[in-house]
């Protein structure tokens, strides 16, 4: 009895310790990792602040988790829109899906590079070593899915294509103009697929 107890106590504290993760997860790309507080975090997941230190030893171990955690669910809807386009289309439809006016619009569940990027550089190192095997999964996701891919140009190509793509989601988000974020969205979905034949 004493053993299914402990079991019992363990996978509850597990599930409360994801149920943090996600909620900062999504708080970082909401709000950035500086606008990101343990006590407002703990508020949203639920707990008291005071239940902080059972999970996480600082604040930065939890950004490194929610950092990680938004990368595992970017990579992994980029890897569900490739694997469910039709032949030949999932390069396209990644890029389409990732540049779409629905994607600038979902902040808090979307992109954490174009959520994040220019704060990812003041970080901790597990944060930054979380976003640099996000970065390099996504290139070779995309470098994957190109027509020339194990050549020497596709590489060089997936580095563009991530470049240019994130960089057109943090404008399109930044700018008060819907009609200029539709453009610069869609100029660089434009240029993308040019460059991915």
């Amino acid at each position: 009895m004493p053993r299914t107890t402990a079991n019992a106590r363990a996978a509850a504290k597990d599930a409360t310790h994801e149920r943090i993760v996600s909620v900062a997860a999504r708080a970082i790309r909401r709000s950035g990792y500086g606008g990101t507080g343990v006590a407002d975090i703990m508020k949203e997941a639920g707990l008291t602040h005071g239940a902080f230190y059972a999970h996480f030893a600082s604040r930065e171990a939890m950004l490194a988790e929610a950092a990680a955690k938004a990368c595992a669910e970017s990579a992994a809807g980029a890897t569900q829109v490739a694997a469910d386009a039709p032949p030949g289309m999932a390069l396209h439809t990644l890029l389409a899906t990732y540049l779409s006016k629905g994607h600038v619009e979902q902040l808090e569940a979307g992109c954490p590079l174009a959520a994040l990027g220019s704060e990812t550089s003041r970080q901790a190192p597990e944060v930054r070593r979380a976003v640099t095997r996000h970065i390099k999964a996504t290139i070779d996701l995309l470098a994957r899915q190109l027509p020339d891919w194990g050549q020497q140009g596709a590489h060089e190509k997936a580095l563009v294509m991530l470049s240019t793509a994130v960089g057109a989601l943090m404008l399109a988000r930044a700018v008060d103009e819907p009609g200029l974020s539709d453009s610069l969205r869609e100029a660089a979905l434009r240029h993308l697929t040019s460059i991915g034949r």
